[in-house]
């Protein structure tokens, strides 16, 4: 089986520069261009998966066809707690480097209070193993767990997670074998 992680597109310009993990807004201009494109150049599959997010749910919708569409909350962005829709600068001079236990403790360090590094992987590993099992299945995402899932798939330790983030609007393609 054949699973295409799309990463949602650029979000609304108000939202540059701010932690917008499990906030749900729309996309940009520019989003809504990348949208387009996608829509356009996007290979068939045989079912659609998205988070629930504004932001997932209306490209899994544009991209669906006569497909079968599930929404899976599971996929959705991490939990950042408190940080939620603060800008990133302003985080960084209340916590300072605080913030890297995202990367250098993802089994304990809860930013904002949300969800652990380990949490998010946990969750997207249970949403992996409950994938449609169809021939191709296209699962619209966020850059959070898309790389956690990425980083897991590669053998690598949470910690790494980080260097698998892909940019808005990027397909990874990733092999499922189903029992």
């Amino acid at each position: 089986m054949k699973v295409l992680l799309l990463r949602h597109p650029p979000v609304a310009l108000a939202w540059k520069g701010r932690c917008y993990g499990r906030s749900d807004m729309g996309w940009s201009r520019e989003g809504w261009a990348m949208a387009r494109r996608i829509i356009r150049d996007l290979p068939a599959v045989d079912a659609v998966v998205h988070s629930g997010a504004l932001r997932t749910s209306r490209l899994a919708a544009m991209l669906a066809h006569d497909t079968a569409v599930t929404e899976d909350a599971r996929w959705l962005e991490r939990d950042f707690g408190r940080w939620e829709g603060r800008r990133w600068d302003a985080i960084w001079r209340e916590s300072g480097a605080e913030m890297d236990g995202m990367m250098t403790d993802p089994d304990r360090y809860r930013p904002g209070g949300g969800e652990t590094g380990r949490e998010v992987a946990d969750r997207v590993e249970a949403a992996w193993d409950a994938l449609p099992p169809h021939a191709t299945v296209l699962v619209v995402a966020h850059g959070g767990p898309i790389a956690t899932l990425r980083a897991l798939r590669a053998g690598q330790p949470l910690t790494r997670a980080v260097d698998f983030i892909p940019p808005c609007g990027q397909v990874v393609t990733l092999q499922r074998y189903c029992q």
